[in-house]
């Protein structure tokens, strides 16, 4: 047994979505005449209320390709200093966009200060860079971000003059959690970029939403950075399947990350454990906080010996996805707490 918390990117596709690929229509999808993506980009861009959608590889290119189509050379972006955008995504915006990131801190509710924001919003002087656009996300470390922020970080967009882009990378698991529609959360954005390989369990593909002329300038973004895909109706029979069947069953994931937070903090508790604290978990993301580093290391060594994969972190994510249900929780909390008061 395999028991894989270190992501939900680590989901398989079921027998049944392995089964709509096979039996997807296909065609070459840079002459635009792959009718499964033609057809997933049109129904993704009606989900969102926007013009119009692309196929992507990964979060990674649908998030660089929004930066890409909305700033120029010499432009910036604000974005929060742990948002996705920046930390993880190998600064692909500086790099090959000439971009530059004007970073601030990032709030516990996952949110940004929209003072201090605004203080990071350059003049119209030649000495600085040219503040273009601000991006979000959402979910940031598995909570949702409060509808009165993304309301309030839409008028300071307004009136800075400002794009605002959302990386929704896990923005279904939002949609369930907060039970807004997918319209609903994302009408303030120019731009959203949307994860299907991820609590979805596809095992490929991102969707970039927008305005025509931002989707138009991304297909040329994506063909000049090595996107551009042929036969990919068989990616998107995959989405296409996770849209159908696996975004109503995110609640399943949300109550699983919450019994087992509760059954780690009790396991915790009666074993009278000093120096491991357990957040409270909002969508499908456990966070584990050790005082000693260490600690962190041998748990997850030892708990890779008993085939629960965990990150060695002393803040240490543990996420709960269509591949760990319920039924594993006890097996997992034994094993973790043991791993902790064990001298091995």
């Amino acid at each position: 047994m395999r028991l894989d918390l270190r992501s939900d990117t680590v989901t398989q596709p079921t027998p049944a979505m392995r089964e709509a690929m096979a039996s997807a229509a296909t065609g070459d999808d840079v002459y635009g005449e792959d009718p499964s993506v033609n057809a997933l980009e049109e129904r993704v861009a009606g989900l969102f209320n926007k013009d119009a959608a692309i196929l992507c590889t990964s979060g990674t290119q649908s998030n660089l390709l929004a930066l890409l189509s909305q700033c120029q050379r010499g432009e910036e972006y604000l974005v929060g200093e742990e948002y996705h955008t920046y930390r993880y995504e190998a600064g692909g915006a500086a790099v090959l966009g000439g971009i530059v990131p004007q970073t601030v801190s990032v709030q516990a509710d996952g949110t940004l200060d929209l003072e201090r924001l605004a203080s990071k919003v350059k003049p119209a002087d030649p000495h600085f860079p040219i503040t273009r656009l601000l991006s979000l996300e959402n979910t940031h470390t598995g909570k949702v971000m409060p509808p009165a922020f993304i309301a309030a970080a839409s008028t300071f967009v307004n009136q800075h003059n400002l794009r605002l882009h959302l990386d929704g990378a896990r923005l279904f698991n939002a949609h369930i959690q907060s039970g807004q529609s997918l319209t609903e959360m994302t009408a303030p954005f120019h731009s959203v970029s949307v994860c299907f390989s991820k609590g979805l369990g596809a095992p490929i593909g991102s969707m970039l939403v927008a305005d025509a002329e931002t989707i138009h300038k991304a297909r040329r973004w994506r063909k000049m950075l090595g996107g551009g895909m042929r036969q990919a109706g068989i990616v998107a029979a995959a989405l296409d399947y996770a849209l159908d069947h696996h975004v109503q069953r995110l609640a399943d994931d949300h109550q699983c990350a919450q019994q087992l937070a509760n059954a780690l903090r009790t396991a915790i508790a009666t074993q009278q454990i000093q120096g491991v604290t357990v957040e409270a978990a909002v969508t499908n993301m456990v966070y584990v906080q050790f005082d000693q580093p260490a600690l962190a290391k041998q748990v997850s060594e030892y708990c890779r010996l008993h085939g629960i994969f965990v990150s060695a972190s002393a803040r240490m994510r543990l996420v709960t996805h269509l591949d760990v249900t319920s039924a594993y929780i006890d097996f997992i909390v034994e094993h973790f707490v043991h791993a902790i008061i064990s001298d091995s």
